[in-house]
């Protein structure tokens, strides 16, 4: 096993990344089609294609999901994933045709780097075409390349943020996720609460906390919607619409337990589920769901520590303890 999500029979990711416009995307393909959902929690999201995930719709499947930067533009690479499962034959049939099914969600990255570079189709194509089965790239890479956390101080003291992923097995079934975090807030270890990156104290090192910052003055310094945490959770069990997107929801409490403060008016958080089958039945929802929310809040640890500096923003490994 790889720690990823491309552990996950089925499941195989790649990569666009253009780190002079610290830019990028990422997309999440099962070609032969899963059982998808999704949970959108924060109030400020940029997705497409989400309708068709819920409970009752007509759709059942999807064939890819994008994670993208530049912001509402990066929505454009979709069209390039739909061209390049189109070519091999995927998607949903509708008798004249074959329409690939490609939800997507964007985050906020067009403060660093090039405002004017954002992912298109040609990058959601290119990112197909690298896509593997094999171990994930993290940190500054696809759509985490322009991620930061800590914006509560505004631009000058947040910290370079990325894309991580995480797998766990029961039994016979995996349990995989990728998340690219672009948070508002701080991101934290889950299990002792310490602030492992969030604004940067830059006169005696180390990070302030968010909480404290926004009990102290009321109001943040963000008060437009440029932040989110996007990922996709992936497993093999044999999961209905329903139960996938029971998962979705409960993967947020992974979320919450690293994002500290989660699902703001000013983040757009979403996390999509895909259930491809592979692995037969396997555990019920709650326990599937229970470990969602651990690999979640292991791959949102893993994107900030696995972040390199970009553009004049510093990583937390890279941000001094002492001053």
């Amino acid at each position: 096993m790889h720690n990823s999500i491309t552990d996950v029979p089925g499941i195989k990711v790649g990569h666009y990344t253009n780190k002079e416009a610290a830019t990028g995307c990422t997309v999440i393909l099962c070609e032969e089609g899963a059982v998808a959902g999704v949970d959108v929690r924060g109030s400020a999201p940029g997705t497409r294609e989400t309708d068709p995930l819920r409970p009752m719709s007509l759709v059942g499947q999807a064939h890819a999901i994008l994670l993208s930067g530049g912001s509402a533009f990066g929505l454009d690479a979709a069209g390039g994933v739909m061209r390049y499962l189109e070519e091999r034959g995927y998607g949903f049939d509708v008798g004249v045709a074959k329409v690939p099914i490609v939800p997507a969600a964007i985050l906020f990255d067009l403060r660093l780097g090039s405002s004017k570079v954002r992912p298109g189709p040609e990058e959601g194509y290119q990112a197909c075409l690298a896509a593997t089965n094999g171990p994930v790239a993290e940190g500054s890479v696809g759509a985490g390349t322009g991620a930061t956390v800590g914006k509560i101080l505004g631009p000058e003291r947040m910290t370079k943020s990325g894309l991580g992923t995480a797998s766990q097995r029961l039994g016979n079934i995996t349990i995989g996720a990728i998340v690219a975090v672009n948070a508002f807030g701080d991101v934290v270890d889950p299990e002792s609460g310490e602030v492992i990156a969030g604004p940067r104290n830059i006169e005696h090192g180390g990070f302030f906390r968010t909480i404290d910052i926004m009990k102290r003055i009321k109001e943040s310094k963000s008060p437009i919607p440029t932040n989110t945490t996007i990922g996709v959770v992936a497993t093999d069990a044999l999961l209905n619409k329903e139960q996938v997107n029971k998962v979705a929801q409960m993967a947020h409490d992974g979320l919450a337990r690293a994002i500290r403060p989660a699902h703001t008016m000013v983040d757009g958080d979403a996390i999509f589920v895909l259930s491809t089958g592979k692995g037969g039945e396997g555990e019920d929802v709650t326990i599937i769901g229970s470990i969602a929310a651990e690999v979640v809040a292991t791959a949102i640890v893993r994107a900030v520590r696995q972040a390199e500096g970009l553009v004049g923003i510093p990583a937390a490994g890279e941000v001094r303890e002492d001053g």
